[in-house]
């Protein structure tokens, strides 16, 4: 079913924004709670806290007192174990009128080395116009914006016609092992026209963004083999081939002269973004004095759009214990990033025929672990176009679609299992937000006007009739 594209309502503009306006403290308050919660779903933390943090949000959901139930649910992981616990709401709406999934999760990184941090992790500190704190931005406030934007609809809309479903997973960070069986036990509750990410970021606290692109990614750890025992290097290196140099040669195969990928038949996609400047990419990335790029494109679409290869392990004798040996073998894994439509499972296969058809001297090549992951472009519809004037409204510039070079797989399993709803994957992060390091910050303009547009989204919504 689809509906009609609806323009941006003014008055709805102006209602929605003195609402976030007035209920920002509240949005903080809560905020600031939440980040008191150190759910942190890796096996060394205590699994009680992630306890806490759903309970948290579910009661926060609770209070709203529009959802038909809140819970909080579990799913298996694959090797048979209880998943994190998510949250789980729902409220059906009028036949005729869309239905919204919200997701964010409830669960944040580790805090690493408190030395590294200027205020405690798990409180969250007021600097300025940002809140620090671990997860106060990645992805407590995509939490918060939620839950705020639900109380604006309450508040504003005359007749709650928009159905909702919020789903706030717990174990995002830790690589949302249940997620898949999580979506398959819950699917009913889950079906939507619409899904809503919050977690990702914006160009800028200036430029709001959607997410448009997500590259793709498959990994594979190989090993060269040339020899049945170590040699002394002296008494045969000329013509005998040791492993590692072999490995070296592979290696340096997977990209041309000017650091283009030559592994041939990948998929390249046309991105359509801002540009990324090379002084942007040399302040962001920290290139070092006199080091410059690699490739040919341009680098908005070289990040985006292109595929790209890292080598990302390799296994060797270290320079401090290394000898006159000439070695039997050698090993390494590569990561190979995608372009946002590229196949995985293709992807690989041309990996490793260009690792096989590079390795020189007759050396054996050994496929070990592979890993892979889908990556995402988004369908254009009525509610990207909508969201884009809404954000444009809201924030000081025009919003742009972006991309992430980084793959993330849970939304590529939403549009597997629910292939004609539409995805926006938005988010309250900035360049400065500094997720998953020392320092996570949320920039507090930002998280009120994502607040605005999210509770203008719903109320457009609100007004819309299937065709």
């Amino acid at each position: 079913m689809s509906f009609d594209e609806i323009s941006l309502d003014r008055n709805l503009l102006e209602k929605a924004t003195k609402f976030a306006e007035d209920s920002f403290p509240n949005a903080v308050g809560i905020l600031g709670k939440l980040v008191k919660i150190p759910g942190i779903a890796w096996p060394a933390f205590d699994p009680e806290n992630l306890e806490t943090s759903a309970r948290a949000v579910a009661n926060e959901l609770t209070e709203l007192g529009i959802f038909d139930f809140v819970e909080v649910r579990r799913s298996k992981k694959p090797d048979g174990n209880d998943g994190s616990p998510a949250v789980l709401a729902r409220r059906q709406g009028a036949s005729d009128a869309p239905h919204v999934l919200l997701y964010a999760h409830h669960d944040v990184q580790p805090p690493g080395d408190r030395e590294l941090w200027n205020s405690e992790p798990f409180e969250a500190t007021l600097v300025g116009e940002r809140l620090y704190g671990r997860g106060v931005s990645d992805d407590k406030s995509g939490v918060v914006t939620h839950i705020t934007a639900l109380s604006g609809l309450k508040a504003l809309a005359e007749d709650l016609r928009i159905g909702v479903t919020v789903f706030i997973e717990g174990e995002e960070e830790a690589g949302s092992e249940s997620f898949e069986n999580f979506l398959s036990d819950n699917k009913a509750e889950l079906q939507a026209d619409l899904i809503i990410v919050a977690d990702s970021g914006n160009w800028s606290t200036e430029k709001a963004a959607l997410t448009a692109y997500l590259r793709g990614v498959v990994s594979q750890a190989f090993t060269v083999r040339t020899l049945d025992h170590a040699l002394h290097s002296g008494m045969a290196g000329g013509p005998v081939p040791d492993a590692l140099t072999v490995l070296v040669k592979v290696l340096a195969s997977l990209t041309d002269d000017k650091g283009d990928v030559a592994i041939k038949g990948l998929k390249s996609e046309e991105i359509a973004g801002p540009e990324i400047t090379m002084d942007q990419l040399r302040e962001e990335a920290g290139l070092l004095d006199g080091v410059e790029r690699m490739g040919t494109k341009s680098i908005s679409q070289q990040m985006w759009g292109e595929s790209a290869v890292t080598v990302i392990g390799i296994d060797a004798p270290s320079v401090v214990v290394s000898s006159n040996t000439a070695q039997p073998s050698a090993s390494a894994r590569v990561s190979l990033r995608l372009s946002p439509t590229q196949d995985p499972t293709a992807a690989l296969e041309l990996l490793r025929a260009h690792i096989s058809a590079n390795a020189p001297f007759g050396a054996h090549v050994e496929f070990g672990h592979s890993e892979q992951g889908p990556g995402f472009f988004a369908k254009e519809g009525w509610a990207s176009k909508l969201t884009h004037e809404i954000l444009s409204a809201v924030w000081p510039e025009p919003s742009v679609d972006i991309g992430v070079g980084g793959s993330i797989p849970f939304i590529s399993k939403f549009a597997e299992v629910f292939p004609d709803a539409q995805i926006l994957v938005t988010g309250v992060e900035d360049p400065d937000s500094r997720a998953h390091s020392p320092n996570e910050s949320q920039h507090l303009p930002t998280l009120k006007r994502a607040i605005t547009a999210e509770t203008l989204l719903l109320l457009h919504g609100n007004t819309m009739e299937r065709k």
